[in-house]
């Protein structure tokens, strides 16, 4: 009876509404409390969790190394007003976070200004932490470096990239090909100064030093994709006229080496050939088939002088 009469002293006093509203509050923290231990016990699971952003730290091994800080600031402001929308993926790394996915959100949480992000954590092998981040949108030059590190490192063939990063193996050769470019364009392409387009068209110059020209005018001028395809037809056309040239030249020259050759055979009486170095300097070959023919020749030179 005391314990009920205590009940109703408590409601009289403060009020039934408050006494209720106390009740709740309490019990909501209890649920927050009890809902944070499971997360905790099952973050393992992959579960989304609210990560200290001084506690994640980007994959030294991912292939994306360059960011648009253009970019990364618009992110940046639609965070602010909006959040993290899409989680990190991440794994964890002695007393840190690895970024397995995400880094650009990661970077611009830290330019919003943000404390914490949400991410799932997740333990992955290294190959598998590569494929991951493969998927994320990288830059070309960048996706092709982690395509051959794949096949360096762990024996993988472009079919199994293929099924691993979900992309047709044609796309996986297509832009492994792009190794095949000048690492200054390679660079430009990386920081976004050239698209993709304008790299596989550089391509079809084998020359290094016809692709840095291309490069060049493709800055230069501000060429679209299909003004540089123009250009590299052009670069083409020239350099193939220039070998024509160059062949016309080296014919013009043997046939006078040969009209000399001829000339000092008719007058040796044996077989004389000349080796050209450049058109200034070479020697003179003469053959002689027995030691009488010797003598002869080394007459014949003693009385020219």
């Amino acid at each position: 009876m005391a314990k009920k009469g205590l009940g109703k002293g408590l409601g009289a006093i403060f009020g039934e509404d408050v006494v209720k509203e106390n009740k709740e509050e309490t019990e909501k923290k209890a649920k927050a409390k009890a809902e944070a231990k499971a997360a905790e016990e099952m973050d393992e699971k992959g579960r989304i969790l609210m990560l200290k952003l001084d506690l994640v730290q980007p994959n030294k091994e991912q292939p994306r190394k360059t960011f648009d800080e253009e970019k990364i600031n618009e992110l940046a402001e639609s965070i602010k007003n909006y959040g993290v929308l899409q989680p990190l993926l991440v794994q964890k790394n002695d007393s840190f976070y690895e970024i397995i996915a995400g880094e650009r959100r990661w970077r611009a949480a830290k330019a919003a200004g943000l404390k914490e992000v949400p991410a799932v954590l997740k333990e992955y092998s290294k190959q598998e932490a590569m494929e991951i981040s493969l998927i994320e949108n990288v830059q070309r030059a960048e996706e092709a470096l982690g395509y051959r590190q794949l096949i360096d490192e762990f024996g993988l063939t472009q079919e199994e990239i293929a099924v691993r990063v979900a992309k047709s193996r044609t796309v996986i050769t297509n832009t492994m090909r792009l190794l095949k470019l000048d690492e200054q364009i390679q660079n430009m392409l990386v920081q976004g100064v050239i698209t993709s387009g304008h790299a596989r068209a550089l391509l079809s110059l084998e020359d290094t030093q016809m692709q840095l020209k291309a490069a060049k005018e493709i800055l230069d001028k501000k060429l679209s994709v299909r003004e540089t395809e123009r250009l590299v037809k052009r670069l083409q056309k020239e350099a193939s006229g220039e070998k024509n040239e160059e062949k016309k030249k080296d014919e013009t020259l043997a046939l006078i080496y040969q009209d000399l050759e001829d000339r000092m055979k008719s007058v040796m009486g044996t077989k004389v050939s000349i080796h050209n170095k450049d058109k200034n300097k070479g020697r003179i070959e003469i053959e002689y088939y027995s030691e009488a023919e010797l003598e002869r020749i080394v007459e014949m030179i003693e009385s020219i002088g």
